[in-house]
């Protein structure tokens, strides 16, 4: 088995790193709690080389991989970012690049939202076509009506994106899309928007539109996951379901509304400023500047900042010298997913792309931005990198913004008619191209199209390695416990009974002892002692697995006797067990006993039924 290749097919199949709550192993399986166990694709987990199956059991998912799953765990933990404590939980994955974690953050929200904000996207540029060519006026019901279809999807951007973050983050869906109802109730949004100081509880709630904006609700979500967590743990169980999301609004709400959202409102008013500065000493650099950041700026919100210095300029000097800088920024954008569209191999990706493409050259860059530049990451530098070039273009030649259109995309380049019309069209195509080729010289990693991806699953499992020499000697197994023979089919549990983890019996217990079946050594004793390993010196490999889901103990009523490498003889005792406490705890102690190499035997057979004694003859391997 390639452990490294399993270990990251695992992590993108049970639904990325974002996914994993914690994970931990016994001695025959993987053990996730997840986020959302939808995620999961069991169909192809099933597929990768090394892995016997999967099951679940309560809220965990459980991967059955067998004696190589100490392996398979640490190649996980060495693959990727997540990282686990002593007691499986996850840990700060240290050396992560934080802007690569936000940008995982940002796509992994986005993403489950692309048909919503796809379809909204191209609704949006063709209105835009249709006024500009004089087909439809802002004035009839149609246009309104289409208007809506298309600017529902972003006006209310908050509300679905709460929902997709919370799934991400690992807190309630609907208490996150609450949260952004609340920040957008025309209420709200009225008292916000009166021009009059607003207070809660004596302190002071800045005024921020919250419509269309990414960054102040998905901080207001992450806030939210800790602080449901924390009240879910303090609050009894009784209380939960009306405590726990009652609390958790009357923190995150108020808190979002007097520091959360403000603080973009406060960084734009810092940033206008300097904006206005820049542009007054800075000349080329202002341009490259302003058009670099511009996408990053939107993303927050922070653009409505810039609204007061645009409408001043074109009031006292007739023109606008900072909204030629988003034009580049969005044409940036708009080339980078260009880019992508030609050289992804994925069908519908490439159509993806290529269709968000066109509508960031309508001025509409959500659908582009999130979702495929940000989600392939250095596509969005690409992106940033042909605004700065289109910006940097406009300060050097000194292009001017002369009319308020409402569109910074193709539509609206009348909005340039006037002394500098020609340079600002040629800017367009330069920010445009630079997008491009900044994203083409950078690459990207495609993503997988199904066929591919199933492809390279088959190439996989037809590079195992099946062949395995027949063992001529026979061998008895004798039992390692005194109780009730069992079929396999009678245990409750799919990994034992379906025989996915090798052929044997099971016993029912009547002695808290196991002793050792064959003359060998012990191969792996697990840290949690209820699960021993030992190979017999003729090479057979035995599981044997005391109770059921009783690595949830974490050794407590188990002593072991012997320790990993000891040698071992028929009857020699290697783990103790408090019956009576391990059954007062609600687990089942019928005990599998598995011979997991069975590929090198023509027959396993049980050698006696009914009630046995330990020593007696149990297994016969020929």
């Amino acid at each position: 088995m390639d452990y490294k290749k399993t270990a990251i097919s695992i992590v993108e199949l049970v639904g990325g790193e974002g996914n994993v709550q914690n994970v931990i192993h016994c001695m025959t399986r993987l053990r996730f709690n997840l986020q959302d166990q939808s995620k999961v694709d069991r169909k192809r987990l099933e597929k990768v080389p090394g892995i016997m199956g999967t099951n679940i059991s309560g809220d965990q998912f459980q991967i059955i991989i067998g004696n190589d799953v100490p392996k398979v765990y640490n190649a996980i933990l060495e693959n990727s970012a997540i990282k686990m404590d002593s007691k499986g939980q996850k840990s700060s994955a240290k050396g992560k690049n934080p802007i690569n974690a936000i940008f995982d953050v940002i796509s992994g929200a986005f993403t489950p939202l692309l048909p919503a904000i796809a379809g909204a996207g191209m609704i949006k540029g063709i209105l835009a076509i249709a006024m500009a060519f004089g087909w439809m006026t802002n004035t009839s019901q149609a246009y309104t009506i289409l208007n809506a279809i298309g600017d529902g999807a972003f006006y209310f951007l908050p509300i679905i994106l709460a929902v997709s973050a919370a799934k991400k983050f690992g807190s309630n869906v609907y208490v996150a899309a609450t949260i952004a109802a609340a920040l957008l109730h025309p209420t709200i949004t009225a008292l916000l928007g009166a021009g009059k100081p607003v207070h809660f509880l004596g302190l002071p709630v800045t005024a921020v539109t919250y419509s269309s904006t990414v960054i102040p609700i998905l901080l207001a979500i992450w806030i939210a996951s800790y602080v449901e967590r924390w009240v879910d743990r303090v609050i009894p169980s009784m209380f939960k379901l009306i405590l726990v999301p009652t609390i958790t609004l009357l923190i995150i709400v108020p808190v979002t509304l007097i520091a959360v959202g403000p603080l973009g409102a406060i960084l734009g008013n810092w940033l206008s400023l300097a904006i206005g500065a820049l542009f007054k000493y800075g000349w080329i650099f202002a341009g490259l500047i302003l058009g670099g950041t511009f996408s990053l700026i939107i993303m927050t919100g922070m653009h409505y900042a810039f609204t007061p210095i645009v409408m001043n300029n074109l009031a006292t000097k007739g023109y606008d010298f900072i909204l030629p800088s988003m034009f580049a920024a969005n044409m940036g954008q708009a080339g980078a997913t260009f880019a992508v569209s030609l050289r992804s191999k994925n069908k519908s990706f490439k159509s993806l792309a290529m269709t968000t493409s066109l509508t960031a050259l309508m001025g509409i860059t959500e659908p582009a931005m999130y979702g495929v530049n940000m989600r392939l990451k250095k596509p969005f530098i690409g992106g940033l990198i042909g605004g700065a070039v289109g910006g940097a273009y406009y300060s050097a030649v000194g292009v001017k913004y002369f009319i308020l259109g409402g569109n910074v995309g193709l539509p609206g380049i009348a909005s340039f008619i006037g002394s500098t019309f020609v340079l600002a069209i040629i800017g367009l195509p330069i920010a445009f191209a630079a997008g491009a080729i900044a994203t083409f010289i950078m690459g990207f990693e495609d993503i997988e199209s199904e066929e591919e991806q199933e492809a390279t699953t088959t190439e996989e499992t037809n590079t195992v390695d099946t062949k395995s020499e027949l063992v001529v000697a026979a061998e008895k197994v004798f039992s390692p416990l005194k109780g009730e023979v069992k079929a396999l089919s009678e245990v409750n549990d799919p990994t034992f009974s379906t025989g996915i983890m090798g052929k044997g019996l099971a016993i029912q217990p009547q002695e808290g002892k196991v002793v050792s079946p064959v003359t060998g050594r012990v191969t792996t004793i697990f840290k949690t002692k209820h699960a021993i390993g030992i190979t017999s010196d003729n090479g057979a490999e035995i599981l044997i697995h005391v109770g059921l889901e009783t690595v949830r103990l974490e050794g407590k009523h188990f002593t072991a006797h012997v320790k990993d490498g000891d040698f071992v003889e028929v009857g020699q005792t290697l783990v103790t067990f408090d019956m009576d406490a391990i059954k007062a705890e609600g687990y089942d102690l019928i005990t599998p006993v598995i011979i997991t190499n069975p590929d090198r035997y023509q027959t396993i057979e049980p050698v006696k039924q009914g009630r046995i004694n330990t020593s007696e003859a149990f297994l016969a391997l020929q």
